[in-house]
């Protein structure tokens, strides 16, 4: 019987100053100074990683991770090794939700960014645990991997589940979906393709609602304009449950790209 228990927590070791924290895993600082640095719509969240999830950064980083540097363009096709369709997530957590996803549908590729360590570390353990070939691990910011290493109509789909909600008025600048992050990724998804958000902020299930709307290149999938019900593909999120024991409202949107015909 295999123990369940979860593993403990790495000891602190000072590193040498320029030591790697994982050599062969992903990097503090992938795109360095080589990008004007822009408003953050993300916050590093710093926690201590397990062994097991060090044991997979070493191990399974060189095969599934990559790091977002914005020096060279993708080829989903070679990254994933199929001409399957593929979708890119924006935040993942602790990668739960995104691996249950990945074993539903195992011919959709999924192309997960975030800059958590244990959560990336945790995602490819859960990957390599369930036999999960089609997802694949970027560390960094999102917003370079869209503008610098992606294709144009390379996207089959757009996943945004709980984004910081950034509550205090001074923030909202700081939120992802604006209109010109909408603009960038309407230039990296083919046309029909699906962007699937996901808030318990009201505020900002609203703004959402309002940027997605109001964007020329997207269309709401609902005929009553509103927000949709949770579609079955989306499992519950760890945040997600912690929101609704908080009594909160999920809100889910589901937009798509619009196909522009030759005379429009």
């Amino acid at each position: 019987m295999s123990d369940s228990r979860p593993s403990p927590a790495l000891p602190s070791r000072p590193r040498a100053k320029g030591e790697p924290r994982f050599p062969d895993g992903p990097k503090a600082d992938p795109a360095g100074a080589h990008f004007e640095r822009r408003i953050r719509s993300f916050q590093p969240r710093r926690s201590r990683v397990t062994h097991g999830q060090a044991d997979a950064l070493q191990r399974l980083w060189p095969k599934w991770g990559l790091d977002i540097d914005g020096r060279h363009t993708l080829d989903l096709t070679e990254l994933f090794g199929n001409t399957n369709p593929v979708v890119l997530e924006i935040g993942f957590g602790m990668g739960e939700a995104t691996a249950q996803m990945a074993a539903a549908d195992p011919g959709t590729g999924i192309l997960a960014v975030d800059v958590h360590t244990p959560g990336q570390g945790n995602l490819l353990n859960l990957a390599d645990r369930n036999g999960l070939s089609n997802i694949r691990v970027a560390n960094g910011d999102a917003i370079i991997l869209l503008r610098e290493m992606l294709t144009p109509d390379s996207l089959d789909g757009l996943r945004v589940y709980f984004p910081d909600p950034w509550p205090k008025k001074r923030h909202h600048k700081r939120r992802l979906i604006q209109p010109e992050f909408l603009t960038l990724a309407a230039s990296r998804l083919r046309p029909g393709a699906l962007v699937h958000c996901a808030t318990d902020w009201e505020p900002y299930a609203q703004q959402m609602l309002e940027v997605l709307t109001g964007h020329p290149e997207f269309e709401n999938t609902r005929p009553d304009g509103g927000y949709a019900p949770r579609p079955d593909f989306r499992p519950l999120t760890r945040f997600e449950s912690q929101g609704l024991d908080k009594g909160h409202v999920v809100h889910d949107l589901l937009f798509r790209r619009i196909a522009h015909t030759a005379d429009s």
